[in-house]
């Protein structure tokens, strides 16, 4: 078991990103999603997760890892044991969101739901412009880490958004919607509005989804 995590504060402009993978396509589901089972080891990564909302900066032990959505990802799991970066196909000069998606592959389960288990990693596409080309072909440029799923089928993840790490919720039933009609919120906005973006632009997290991954078991 690796060092507690030691916070401490600095702000970061917003910007995690991961290189371009080739892979399966993903699709939504109307049937996502539902809550999985728990265990010891999924508890202590959620757990983990959530003494980081609100950190500016993560470490694990002496080691500083980068203040980005796959560096929190990262040392969520390196506190628990687990090196995503480590173990993959992918090429070493890869960024965070594909090497992490990459180990997930090779070492755990890539899945659209509809069960969904704490613990478990989300990935997301076309979060902001990676390659900066003005084009939606941006795949895997976000992760987080699931703390649950509601009963409406609303997951809720912990990941590094805008200026800290951050609760953020994505109902893949209605994925174009921020809001349910009594309020509260079923797809947090992901992506940042731009002059110029057209209508084909999307922002809210259900329909930035790309997949989850399972990496510890039962």
């Amino acid at each position: 078991m690796f060092p507690r995590m030691i916070l401490a504060a600095v702000l970061l402009a917003v910007g995690c990103v991961g290189p371009d993978l080739d892979r399966q396509g993903s699709r939504k589901t109307k049937s996502c999603c539902r809550l999985g089972s728990q265990s010891p080891a999924r508890s202590e990564v959620v757990k983990t997760a959530a003494s980081l909302l609100g950190a500016h900066t993560v470490q694990v032990g002496t080691r500083r890892i980068a203040y980005d959505c796959a560096g929190v990802t990262r040392a969520i799991f390196l506190a628990n044991g687990i090196d995503l970066y480590q173990q993959t196909s992918a090429r070493p000069e890869a960024n965070g969101v594909r090497l992490i998606f990459d180990h997930v592959r090779r070492h755990g389960t890539l899945h659209t739901g509809p069960t969904v288990h704490p613990g478990d990693l989300v990935f997301f596409d076309n979060t902001w412009d990676y390659n900066r080309d003005g084009l939606i072909n941006d795949p895997l440029t976000h992760v987080g880490v699931v703390e649950t799923v509601e009963q409406d089928g609303t997951v809720v993840f912990i990941s590094r958004v805008a200026d800290a790490v951050e609760r953020y919720r994505m109902n893949l039933a209605f994925p174009h919607l921020h809001r349910a009609p009594d309020g509260r919120v079923l797809n947090d906005y992901m992506r940042r509005k731009r002059n110029g973006d057209g209508d084909h632009m999307r922002y809210l997290t259900g329909e930035l989804f790309a997949a989850f991954g399972t990496r510890i078991g039962s």
